[in-house]
């Protein structure tokens, strides 16, 4: 969704692996002959093991476009083992225990990529996006253990080539800078999705924008969506640990796109459910339309507070069981000799509840330390249970972390302001909890730390007043905390990732009337331009999308109506992405509502034949504001 924070994830690999080798005393030379050769065929097969695998991984290519070029990486640096492995398979070993112990440690963590790269190429694509920042974490594990093996690589004893070792070295250097956090591969996909799921924003019905994810998740078909929904029902199978709320969001999205298609909802979401067990088909009435499961009676029972629907607090529990439902339920079940699944509420699981419950106690605690380091180390691991799942945000702000976390965020540390900001980003997914943090008095804190923070810190606090900005109040604070200059300042001169931080905060922003008016006051026309000149930053729709925003001010559009950038506009619509046409035909249309002097001067630029084009083949949206440039024209011409 946004971008967040995805600092390489806290883990650490046993290393009480099985010794397929046992070293042994008092044998003579015959049996260490023997004893040699056994083990040269059990390390030629590893490493043959090791090999099929990547080269398997290479013959994939249908990546969900969410993850297509991360997973592309992965591969790429697989395939550089290739060569190490085929020198291991030339030499004997003179010390094999430690060499065999290297190759099973190397094909864990090839088996690991394995399947994170095959959930990439299969997984269902709504939780793939939805859940964008979680399936990066876990390809930064997979550096931070593939790097944590290859740095103890005994390369004397396996007699590797200074030219594979300086490769190998070559790739461990790759593989910690690709453990930092990287850029959003899609700021666009991740606004949408965010504003989707907000349950204040009123364009989380925007058809405009549901189009849009459809085509950019590619489920615009009914075959896709048939695919994606036998995903789905396999994803919610078999993944245990899926919150409920990540399943509503899903199952909600899939139907949004299966009515464009004319589908109703239900014949989406209830299509016959079959029990693997018993091969019955369960009646799709009898199904939770949160979980696809039976329903029973968790939501209250697992502790929730909330409506499972709207995610509202409820102000009370005495809520009216439908019994007439449960009995007809029970009632099938037993003429159908069909057990219904027993709830997940074992001891185990109410055991690992209890333990999290405490550890998040603990760091609470130790926020409040006098000792720095204990601070330090608190806030950090803080830090990562909050990017892990809806619960722990959940359990981090009951716990009162929220408080102790803001008045760190004046901690004269730059460390700990860091990770104290990058928290409150990660507790600000949940909506509750960018109440709970704005309340705190939070923005003002943030804002300091955009201004005078270090690099990541400046770039997570841009982020953080993204997402607290979902709350139009929120707005309205951001922008009287003078909090849209030092943005301005970021997309201006700010790292690539900072700039996209900034064009997503600056974009929410200027949602709020006023903050217009802040923003051009602020410059920020100018970076915003210079955006559409630089096409190797691929922010060019992001930047028309806002530019959108302002022209519908009347500074705006004094900053904005310049003849160059007439022209500019004109030559996006007339040689532009289909997206890039879309945002510029809207902006000229805007301007040109208002103001017919724009529309005159983009017909000197042969507008007229390029809008005709786009009404036959552009997008959906495109076709709508190029028809409409052409009535304007025509009253133009009239008048």
């Amino acid at each position: 969704m946004v971008v967040m924070d995805l600092d390489e994830e806290a883990t650490r690999e046993g290393e009480n692996i099985e010794e397929v080798v046992n070293a042994e005393e008092s044998i003579d030379d015959e049996a260490v002959d023997i004893h040699e050769e056994e083990v040269g065929d059990v390390k030629d097969d590893l490493v043959g093991k090791i090999i099929t695998t990547i080269e398997f991984l290479d013959q994939i290519s249908d990546y969900r476009r969410t993850q297509q070029k991360e997973c592309f990486n992965l591969v790429r640096r697989l395939k550089i083992l290739i060569p190490f492995m085929d020198e291991i398979r030339g030499f004997e070993f003179p010390s094999p225990e430690s060499c065999m112990h290297f190759l099973n440690r190397l094909r864990k963590v090839i088996l690991a990529a394995r399947k994170l790269l095959e959930t990439c190429n299969n997984g269902s694509k709504i939780f793939l996006a939805l859940d964008s920042e979680l399936i990066m974490t876990r390809f930064h594990s997979i550096y931070e253990k593939l790097n944590r093996v290859l740095v103890k690589t005994p390369f004397d004893e396996l007699g590797i080539s200074d030219e594979v070792k300086d490769e190998v070295g070559s790739l461990c250097k790759q593989l910690k800078k690709a453990r930092r956090r990287t850029d959003t591969q899609d700021i666009e996909l991740a606004v949408d999705m965010m504003v989707m799921f907000s349950k204040t924003d009123p364009r989380n019905a925007d058809s405009a924008i549901i189009e849009r994810l459809a085509k950019k998740l590619e489920l615009q078909t009914m075959e896709d969506l048939k695919t994606e929904t036998i995903a789905i029902k396999t994803l919610v199978q078999e993944k245990g640990g899926l919150s409920i709320e990540t399943k509503q969001h899903i199952i909600e999205l899939l139907n949004k796109f299966k009515k464009l298609q004319g589908v109703e909802a239900t014949d989406v979401l209830y299509e016959p459910v079959i029990n693997k067990s018993t091969s019955l088909i369960l009646p799709h009435e009898f199904l939770c339309p949160i979980t696809l499961e039976i329903m029973q009676d968790p939501w209250f029972d697992a502790g929730h507070k909330t409506c499972p629907k709207t995610g509202q607090t409820l102000d009370h529990l005495s809520l009216a069981p439908n019994y007439a439902l449960k009995n007809i339920i029970l009632q099938w079940c037993e003429k159908n000799n069909f057990k219904i699944p027993e709830k997940e509420t074992s001891l185990h699981s109410e055991n690992d509840s209890e333990e999290q419950k405490d550890e998040v106690s603990l760091l609470v605690e130790a926020l409040s330390s006098s000792q720095l380091e204990e601070q330090r180390a608190s806030v950090k691991q803080m830090r990562l249970l909050a990017k892990e799942n809806p619960e722990n945000r959940v359990l981090i702000a009951n716990a009162g972390a929220i408080p102790l976390l803001v008045q760190l965020l004046s901690y004269p540390d730059s460390g700990i302001q860091e990770n104290a900001v990058t928290t409150l980003l990660n507790l600000s997914i949940d909506e509750t909890n960018k109440k709970l943090i704005s309340d705190e008095g939070a923005i003002p804190d943030i804002i300091e730390i955009l201004q005078n923070g270090n690099r990541e810190a400046r770039e997570n606090s841009a982020a953080a007043l993204f997402s607290l900005s979902m709350l139009d109040e929120n707005k309205v604070t951001i922008g009287l905390s003078n909090g849209i200059p030092p943005l301005v300042e970021l997309l201006q001169h700010g790292t690539s990732r900072g700039k996209k931080d900034a064009l997503t905060a600056l974009f929410n922003l200027s949602l709020n009337s006023a903050n217009k008016g802040r923003a051009i006051d602020a410059g920020i026309v100018q970076p915003l331009l210079q955006l559409l000149k630089d096409r190797n930053l691929g922010m060019i729709d992001e930047a028309l999308s806002i530019l959108l925003l302002l022209v519908s001010h009347p500074e705006g559009r004094q900053a904005i109506g310049q003849l160059s950038f007439i022209e500019t506009l004109v030559d996006f619509i007339r040689q532009g992405t289909p997206k890039n046409k879309e945002c510029a035909a809207s902006v000229l249309l805007e301007l040109g509502s208002n103001n017919s002097s724009f529309i005159l001067a983009a017909l000197q630029f042969g507008v007229y034949e390029y809008l005709v084009d786009i009404t036959s083949s552009g997008t959906n949206r495109a076709q709508r504001k190029a028809n409409a440039l052409i009535q304007l024209i025509s009253k133009s011409e009239q008048i």
